[in-house]
């Protein structure tokens, strides 16, 4: 039986601190990636205000924004209009004044918010001005059960294996990555692919934020970590793809990580040091 669904990233650069710019453009790319058959769509990490939040210095807290708000009541008319579903990576206001977090909004087709991935691994001088989060919801479709880690998460194993063991079946990576760390971006979207035997669908930045370029590549891997289709590096592009989901079913007999796990075992990983 298949269980086909056509996934589509945005790979487009951001104007630093312009959100009505950035919302304009991550529109009208969402509504090409719909043209082509993209029914669930992903945009870039941050895409709203830009990465950098130490760029933006006084101006972080201005331009974010809370869940539901402004931006994503653009997002959810769009996504009920064109009958698809958004990934929306954005700053969120947190629960108190002066708390964001670098989050991911999952708006479902009928243009509504089914909740928010947070980041849970801040990475470098992010920890300064973000939040971390510590819950891993997976949303629901009509095609499957979708997870969402945000870039340097996809460093962290057990992010993705948590997500797979609520029942993700194809988790999309939202990124801001540079381009010293290229390889890096490569091994950690097959791995956490591979190691759950799942989708992964990771989409990359472009542009530079004064001394970060961020390279693109982004990219949709199978069940065994292999590259079903690849945006080009340093320019922005739309990569539009079919999977079936059908094809956990196969590779979990193949290989069944998750019938074989011992957990018992495993409490090492849960110490602090």
């Amino acid at each position: 039986m298949n269980r086909n669904v056509t996934i589509g990233l945005i790979q487009m650069d951001c104007v630093l601190g312009d959100v009505p710019a950035n919302v304009a453009t991550a529109s009208d790319k969402i509504r090409q990636a719909a043209a082509k058959g993209a029914q669930i769509v992903c945009l870039p990490e941050l895409c709203t205000t830009g990465y950098r939040p130490e760029l933006l210095e006084n101006r972080l807290w201005e331009l974010t924004e809370p869940v539901p708000g402004p931006t994503t009541d653009i997002f959810c008319r769009l996504a009920k209009e064109l009958g698809i579903y958004i990934i929306l990576p954005m700053n969120e206001k947190g629960a108190s004044t002066g708390l964001i977090h670098n989050a991911a909004v999952f708006i479902d087709k009928g243009g509504q918010v089914q909740g928010v991935f947070r980041k849970v691994h801040a990475y470098a001088t992010e920890r300064y001005y973000f939040t971390d989060g510590n819950h891993y919801p997976v949303f629901e479709t009509e095609f499957g059960k979708v997870g969402v880690m945000i870039c340097y998460d996809m460093g962290f194993p057990e992010v993705a294996r948590i997500l797979t063991l609520q029942g993700a079946e194809v988790i999309f990576a939202p990124s801001a990555w540079r381009q010293e760390d290229e390889d890096i971006w490569d091994i950690n979207i097959a791995a956490r692919a591979l190691e759950n035997r799942l989708f992964v669908a990771a989409v990359n930045r472009v542009g530079r934020e004064e001394d970060v370029v961020m390279h693109g590549k982004s990219k949709i891997v199978s069940t065994r970590g292999k590259t079903l289709a690849e945006a080009a590096r340093f320019e922005e592009d739309i990569l539009v793809a079919t999977v079936d989901l059908a094809e956990l079913i196969q590779g979990r007999r193949e290989t069944p990580y998750l019938k074989d796990r011992k957990p018992a075992g495993y409490g090492l990983i849960t110490q602090t040091y």
